[in-house]
């Protein structure tokens, strides 16, 4: 048997495991801050969700998605991007929430595609909503929440880019004008978008190749062609984020090529990233989804973070640093010889109640194997117990860095290791 994972899906084990906990800890810990509430949907939608909200001729829908037929004869899709079912299930509850209604989750989608690094069939997202508010402090606020996290997670240097595409009212035209122009550059377009841009034209202005991006820099801009109501929006979206200290730039060609989509779009950047895939994330406005799934007119907006792409580009700002273990427990208690074996379960008990993480073998080994496993756990600190301690009561204390090591009273031990572990 094959032991490796499926292709595109990855095993997360120590240490990589114990750093994307601690991204999914600090998405939870800034959603909150900001008066976010966690929600969960099934990783399983019914296939007709993601054509409507997707499109019959996106991508995400023609070409990536994971879809299946269940025992009951339904067409069961595994969920692509998150916003669709938070939105699906506020309208399906009907009453009795909050608005607006902000909610986070932290999930794992699917969509089929190469797998490359940063870009895996099964991904992780950090998903920010807000339901039921058209202005554009909720624009703002969103944006602030992916922010934060962002410079929280430590990834360097990173920009925001940001854009509108209007609304029924402005987009219409503009989507005539483009189209006249893909017209007339039709053959300087990819294969795909030769034969399909006046189904989507917008998508082209998001095209990753060359030559449509050579094309889409030439293209009629909609954000100089937005009606009085969308600019004032937009201006407002810009002069606030200022005052949240937030720099963001103007980038014409960033859209949401979906019809639902309104008004502000925006995109964080890594350059720590390989340029195709130097977006970590991106959201905006869609106001007419709720109406797409049948429900009343519900503005919304949000954003998508993805964690893979968070991690790489933390590993790669951090890379001198050598292999990161976040999950490395505070200490691993080594028992000398056997009959110190109670007290070093009872010295096990009383860290773990402290609030500190601790380890110890289970059963007794020889003393240089206790320190392998010590080393191998990553601890960072062994808490030795022999004969003489046991009798007095104290531990010897080794720093597993340094070799430095020192006999204390137990109460003393966990206060210097709770103190090296809050400075580090």
């Amino acid at each position: 048997m094959d032991l490796k994972p499926p292709r595109g899906t990855l095993d997360l084990l120590p240490p990589e495991g114990g750093r994307m906990r601690a991204l999914y800890h600090l998405a939870a810990q800034v959603a909150r801050r900001y008066g976010y509430r966690y929600v969960e949907t099934p990783a399983l939608e019914l296939t007709e969700l993601f054509r409507r909200t997707s499109g019959e001729t996106s991508d995400v829908v023609r070409k990536e998605m994971y879809t299946f037929e269940d025992r009951g004869g339904r067409l069961l899709t595994l969920r692509p991007e998150a916003t669709a079912p938070i939105v699906r299930a506020f309208l399906g509850r009907g009453h009795g929430l909050a608005t607006p209604f902000k909610v986070f989750t932290i999930g794992t989608m699917w969509r089929y595609g190469r797998p490359q690094s940063g870009r895996l069939r099964e991904f992780r997202q950090f998903d920010i909503e807000v339901i039921g508010e058209g202005g554009p402090a909720a624009d703002v606020e969103v944006i602030a929440v992916g922010h934060r996290f962002l410079r929280s997670a430590q990834v360097g240097e990173f920009q925001l880019q940001i854009s509108s595409i209007g609304d029924a009212k402005c987009r219409p035209a503009y989507r005539a004008e483009l189209v006249a122009f893909l017209r007339a550059n039709q053959d300087r377009l990819t294969d795909e978008h030769r034969e399909h841009f006046e189904d989507n034209p917008m998508r082209v202005l998001d095209c990753k190749d060359e030559n449509c991006r050579a094309v889409a820099a030439e293209a009629p801009k909609i954000v100089d062609r937005l009606c009085a109501e969308c600019q004032k929006h937009f201006d407002e979206v810009r002069k606030e984020l200022k005052e949240e200290g937030i720099e963001a730039v103007l980038t014409p060609t960033l859209v949401r090529g979906l019809d639902y989509y309104t008004r502000t779009t925006f995109e964080w950047v890594s350059p720590r990233l390989a340029e195709a895939q130097q977006s970590v994330g991106g959201g905006g406005r869609y106001d007419g989804l709720a109406e797409v799934l049948g429900g009343p007119p519900t503005p919304g907006v949000g954003f998508a973070i993805g964690l893979e792409r968070v991690h790489l580009a933390w590993l790669n700002l951090h890379r001198d640093e050598g292999d990161v273990d976040l999950e490395r427990p505070d200490a691993f208690v080594v028992g000398v010889d056997q009959g110190v074996w109670p007290r070093v379960r009872k010295v096990v008990r009383t860290l773990r109640e402290a609030g500190l993480s601790a380890d110890y073998p289970l059963e007794h080994r020889p003393i240089r194997g206790q320190m392998r496993m010590a080393n191998v756990a990553g601890a960072r600190y062994a808490v030795i117990i022999g004969e003489k301690e046991a009798r007095a009561g104290t531990v010897t204390l080794r720093e597993l860095t340094s070799g430095e090591q020192e006999e204390l009273d137990l109460d003393l031990a966990i206060a210097r290791m709770s103190a090296s572990r809050g400075s580090g």
